[in-house]
């Protein structure tokens, strides 16, 4: 006999954990349904020599009081994890062959320092902080009713945030500085909309977070708040088929033939992966299948985990985006048998609070074509090639790092490394994208998805959709829970946080 649930939600992401919360907080009985023993999406961590090491979860921003993230998680229920502000005058370092350059926390602060570096360009400067402000302001009132900023935000979606930098600045170097902490979005020149880029890099600079321990404590933490107001998350429960009645959906099937009924299902999984659970269905036309199947997906990571040695290199509260060529917005992804161009250092904060970091990630872009050729193989059963190539790539990164973090080779104890092919097998994004699908401000209609389907009952949840990062998806859960909560019940949610 099959378990029925108000709402059914497709996959334990961050979306999907939050659109079960939400739901569950409004007296809606529901079950999510992951297909992995681990929960989180890209806030899974994994243990390795006893260290926890993140996947795709660095750090956050806007997470200071009255700021979008810190209204949203404290909604959640996640404002009382181990959250670490990073250093106010220097939460992001961008490397610029050779050259260092200090990105701060702050508007004013973050203005400043810019003006400092590039005196030339300070009347200009003033321009771009004060469009990270507005987006800002905007972001925070995402919930409230307003024609006239809705309009504002629809039309900074629809520039390009390349053509805006090269009209507005002069000095190149400028540009790839005030972009060089992107590696959290892809800098596409002839796509990226200029919303995209601002809404993210505004929300790092108003405020700046790590967490210490792992970001998979974000995910348990929503499953523990969803059960302990009657909702259900089952593991190891992959969804096969989706059964239809009078143009619904009625229930989904699990792997193991366990039938699931639901009034309502959210999908948190990629869109044409939701596409695909109904290939054999009638509730969608084959137009809009191919629509959304015929989307591109934004690059993957590549990843080298680095288990260091104790006592060896200090803890340092920022980030490096570090560069080996200049003119950013254009650096053609090499294949892994290419140099390493860009490269995010990323560190955990002690969780002994001792003042040597344990371990460090290196993270370069790499995309799907690189890894496409063992797709189907499985986890610690793919060949030679395979491991000779994250062994090649892994090198690359730490030689380029080694320029920048006195001592580090000596450090290394061990090495783990993850490519987009493991990403996909974990996540089960498509191709291992690490920020879903790519936004063309040319074409909105078509790259920018709203949470309903064609199926009256199915909504779609997840950083695919508009805005991704964990701001951008902890919105996106909003907005797909108030198609069926309404806006109001929303707005009152967040009114008085």
């Amino acid at each position: 006999m099959s378990k029925r649930y108000d709402v059914v939600i497709i996959g334990a992401g961050l979306g999907g954990l939050e659109c079960g919360l939400m739901l569950a907080k409004h007296g809606k009985s529901v079950c999510i349904l992951e297909k992995d023993a681990l929960i989180g999406g890209c806030l899974q961590t994994f243990r390795r020599e006893g260290q926890h090491l993140d996947t795709g979860f660095h750090y956050v921003g806007g997470l200071d009081k009255g700021q979008m993230l810190n209204r949203l998680f404290s909604y959640f229920g996640l404002m009382d994890l181990p959250w670490e502000k990073m250093d106010i005058d220097c939460f992001d370092e961008v490397v610029l062959c050779g050259k260092s350059y200090k990105i701060a926390q702050g508007f004013d602060n973050y203005k400043a320092t810019l003006q400092q570096a590039f005196p030339h360009q300070s009347k200009e400067i003033e321009e771009y902080v004060k469009l990270l402000k507005q987006v800002g302001d905007n972001t925070d009132k995402s919930f409230e009713p307003r024609e006239a900023d809705a309009f504002y935000t629809q039309s900074l979606f629809a520039q390009s945030a390349y053509t805006y930098l090269t009209n507005l600045f002069t000095d190149k170097d400028l540009i790839d500085v005030v972009s060089g902490t992107s590696l959290k979005m892809e800098l596409n020149p002839e796509k990226l909309p200029l919303y995209t880029f601002a809404q993210i890099n505004s929300s790092f600079i108003q405020s700046a977070y790590r967490i210490k321990g792992g970001g998979m404590q974000i995910a348990e933490t929503l499953r523990k708040n969803i059960e302990s107001l009657g909702g259900v998350v089952m593991r190891n429960s992959e969804v096969v088929d989706v059964i239809a009645e009078d143009g619904c959906i009625k229930s989904v099937v699990k792997k193991d033939d366990t039938e699931i009924e639901g009034d309502v299902f959210i999908s948190d999984i990629h869109p044409s992966a939701t596409m695909d659970l109904l290939e054999n269905s009638k509730l969608i036309r084959n137009i809009y299948r191919k629509r959304i199947n015929n989307l591109e997906n934004t690059f993957g990571m590549f990843t080298a985990h680095l288990i260091l040695k104790p006592g060896q290199i200090r803890y340092f509260n920022h980030n490096k985006f570090i560069y080996t060529e200049k003119d950013i917005w254009h650096i053609d992804q090499e294949p892994s048998n290419g140099p390493v161009k860009e490269i995010l250092v990323s560190v955990n904060p002690p969780s002994d609070g001792s003042e040597y970091v344990t371990n460090i990630d290196l993270l370069t872009p790499m995309k799907w074509s690189e890894v496409e050729k063992w797709f189907g193989t499985k986890i610690g059963d793919r060949d030679n090639d395979y491991e000779s190539m994250k062994a090649a790539v892994a090198g690359k990164c730490i030689d380029v790092v080694s320029e920048y973090i006195d001592g580090l080779k000596e450090a290394i104890q061990n090495v783990y490394t993850s490519t987009p092919l493991t990403y996909h097998d974990y996540t089960g994004t498509k191709e291992g994208s690490a920020y879903g699908i790519r936004k063309d401000y040319q074409q909105l209609m078509f790259t920018v998805l709203t949470a309903k389907t064609p199926v009256a009952n199915l909504f779609l949840t997840g950083q695919s959709l508009n805005l991704h990062g964990i701001l951008g998806t902890s919105m996106t859960s909003m907005f797909t829970c108030a198609e069926i909560l309404g806006m109001d019940t929303i707005v009152n949610d967040l009114k008085n946080i």
